[in-house]
């Protein structure tokens, strides 16, 4: 018992208190918010199907059997029967959306067609705030109202004076009251209050919340007599009480922009020929021209007095710099000033443009022309000196060998699948002594050799036939030894024979065992553009990009560390992971002694391969940036390969390839002839031939993949360098 109480007492007054209490103490999330209508209450058209797991107390849809016109259409005359008043935001006049307007609340009314029913459609309801109200005159039209400046533009039927009183009552129901000139000037000492308006009138109200939560500033109406006998009605933010210096936002298309704004678009960018911005600042034209004189004269454009135009309501000046012109208009829409500002670059910087361009196309072929030569020669060298420590000596064949072909006694990383026929291996003998291997041991056995043009001391390709099956062999040195890989239907083999014990020893060791070694933490070594563990024994960079530029387009990193696979693979998803790069599942190989990752980096895609070989941990890491290859021209187009010919030699030079014959005039691709031949190919492995002016024809082979620029950059000799560009 809580007390003792005298008599009866009414249950009525027993009760109030505690349901005082109650209301005192619910959660103030569980009143109703009167600025927000609620609308599972709005009517809706007959036959709609609400969807009722999308239906909120502020927004819910439903369909209906009648195509988007006629429901449009049938719900505004619905909503307004309802006592909503439609109406138009500022600049929003095109858009096929609804608003409404019912008292202190706003509503949002937009259409969809059915999915796949061009005869059905969706109505979406969504509740508005309206969070700087004012009173719409009884059967106003032409209304135009932003509910959070305010803006209010209509029509109102009623003559100016009983207009007047109308919105004198509202506005002091809304909590408008008018504002006093003591008032204003403690406030905003330019403010003016009485000015005349002919044929109409203007006043000034002030609202009790201006220091509250919505902050409303004060509002300027205008009443306007028409010669129908109705009046024009405005009402917006008091010129007065908006910004007069107005401060930048964020540049558009390398061009200023003035805060606030309502909207803003843009063609073009800091670097086109021709640019545009569209602006609806929401300011007087004044400050508005205050700004852009203030802004521009900042990036060093003047204004020119010729075709100049200046009104209390349109504005158009012309400005020029250095090497552009620009033409800036404004002019009054509703409270709002519209700005379109236009750049045009001069004819005489357009040229300068141009030749600055050439320059760099001229240097960078210049380098490239150079670099090349350089590593023609330096290849050559490198591989004069690696094919001294081949061996010319005859060769025996593996004994115990379950290859369908013999495989030399010194093959080393031996890889054979019988069921695609596929045969790989290294060997340290040179090209001659595989070549004279393969030659006789296959005569003997009865397979006979057809004609190759490819028959060089660095590589040669063979190719054999014997009762309906093939062979192929290409023997390539590379580095300090010679890859052998061979194919065709005279290793192809059934598969359980592939999967013996024979063929498993024929594969040769693992360099994983059963159990999971343990992983390695490696340490990065530092300022590498990209990253690579400091423990590593061969290492290589190569970038590219325009001559005298800071962004390469593409960087390739080559090296070799002795430790395990998975310890470099943890390596590199911590580190490219510090870097902001990140993996996707795109064309992933994750194996015990191959790896394959896709990234994507800031700059660009990029890719990771890591193998195995001599005990190591091979690293292959390349990483583009194709806006760096755009600028620079050399960005093949989509899903496709893209080559680009280079000839050094003094002479025309002919290159046959996926049956088209491109010729290569003397010099092209170099400083002399910048844009050189180009061809765009599909995904795959293609043989190319070459001729050249008294000289024999040559053919090799590249692989090119979607997405890669392979530079052929041939020398005087005839011999082709492969580079991959991008």
């Amino acid at each position: 018992m809580l007390g003792t109480s005298h008599g009866i007492i009414p249950a009525g007054k027993r009760l109030l208190p505690l349901i005082l209490l109650i209301a005192a103490s619910a959660p103030i999330a569980a009143r109703a918010d009167d600025g927000l209508v609620d609308v599972r209450t709005l009517p809706r058209l007959e036959g709609g199907v609400e969807e009722v797991a999308r239906t909120e107390p502020h927004s819910l849809r439903y369909g209906v059997p009648t195509v988007v016109a006629i429901t449009a259409d049938a719900t505004k005359k619905l909503l307004a029967a309802n006592g909503w008043v439609p109406y138009l935001r500022p600049l929003d006049e095109k858009s096929a959306a609804l608003t409404f307007k019912k008292a202190q609340q706003g509503l949002y009314v937009s259409f969809t067609q059915g999915l796949g029913r061009p005869d059905q459609s969706v109505v979406y309801y969504s509740s508005e705030r309206i969070t700087a109200n004012v009173p719409f005159p009884p059967d106003a039209t032409e209304i135009v109202f932003d509910e959070n400046r305010p803006y209010l533009g209509c029509v109102a039927p009623a003559a100016l004076d009983a207009t007047l009183d109308f919105f004198r009552k509202e506005l002091a129901a809304l909590g408008w009251q008018p504002l006093t000139a003591a008032d204003a000037a403690g406030h905003w000492p330019n403010a003016t209050l009485n000015e005349t308006i002919e044929n109409g009138a203007r006043a000034y109200y002030a609202h009790a919340d201006s220091e509250g939560f919505y902050r409303q500033k004060p509002i300027m109406l205008t009443l306007q007599r028409r010669t129908d006998g109705r009046t024009g009605v405005e009402i917006q933010v008091a010129p007065f009480a908006l910004p007069q210096t107005l401060e930048a936002d964020s540049e558009i298309a390398g061009l200023p922009r003035p805060k606030p704004a309502k909207a803003s678009q843009s063609v073009g960018d800091s670097n086109s020929v021709r640019r545009k911005i569209d602006v609806a600042a929401m300011a007087e034209l004044a400050p508005v021209l205050g700004f852009y004189r203030r802004e521009l004269g900042a990036r060093s454009w003047t204004e020119e007095t010729a075709g100049a135009v200046v009104t209390p309501d349109n504005v158009t000046l012309n400005f020029s710099s250095a090497d552009q012109t620009a033409t800036l208009k404004l002019s009054r829409k509703y409270d709002l000033t519209l700005v379109i500002l236009v750049t045009q670059v001069k004819e005489a910087a357009l040229a300068a443009r141009a030749k600055a361009k050439k320059e760099a196309d001229d240097n960078f072929f210049k380098d490239a022309e150079a670099t090349a030569r350089q590593m023609i020669a330096a290849d050559e060298v490198r591989r004069k000196a690696q094919a001294a420590g081949l061996s010319d000596a005859p060769l025996n064949a593996l004994a115990n060998s379950s290859t369908p072909v013999p495989v030399p006694e010194n093959a080393e990383n031996l890889k054979f699948d019988g069921g695609d026929g596929k045969l790989e291996f290294d060997s340290s003998s040179s090209v001659k002594a595989i070549a004279a291997f393969y030659r006789g041991l296959l005569k003997s056995q009865g397979w006979k050799e057809q004609p190759s043009v490819i028959n060089k001391s660095n590589m040669v390709v063979m190719e054999f036939s014997r009762g309906g099956k093939a062979l192929s062999f290409t023997a390539m040195q590379m580095g300090p030894k010679v890859n052998v890989s061979a194919d065709g239907s005279g290793l192809v083999i059934a598969r359980a024979k592939a999967g013996s014990a024979g063929s498993q020893a024929a594969n040769g060791p693992s360099d994983t065992s059963s159990g999971k070694a343990a992983v390695e933490d490696l340490e990065a070594e530092p300022d590498s553009a990209l990253p690579v563990p400091k423990r590593h024994t061969v290492s290589s960079m190569g970038a590219s990009h325009l001559p005298g530029g800071q962004t390469p387009f593409r960087r390739e990193l080559g090296a070799s560390v002795p430790a395990e696979l998975g310890s470099v693979l943890a390596f590199y998803r911590s580190e490219l992971t510090k870097r902001g790069w990140k993996e996707t599942a795109e064309h992933a190989v994750v194996k015990a002694d191959q790896v394959q990752l896709a990234f994507t980096s800031p700059e660009g895609p990029a890719l990771l391969k890591l193998g195995r070989q001599n005990g190591e941990t091979t690293i292959n890491l390349a990483q583009k940036n194709p806006a760096a290859a755009a600028k620079a021209d050399v960005m093949p187009k989509p899903g496709l390969a893209k080559l680009m010919f280079g000839n050094m030699g003094d002479g025309e030079v002919a290159v046959t390839i996926n049956k088209q014959t491109i010729k290569i005039a003397a010099g092209a691709g170099g400083p002399q002839s910048p844009k050189g031949p180009t061809l765009d190919l599909p995904t795959g492995k293609y043989q190319y031939s070459l001729k050249i002016a008294g000289g024999p024809a040559r053919s090799n082979q590249i692989e090119i993949a979607a997405d890669e620029t392979w530079g052929l950059m041939i020398a005087p000799n005839g011999e082709v360098l492969p580079v991959q560009m991008y």
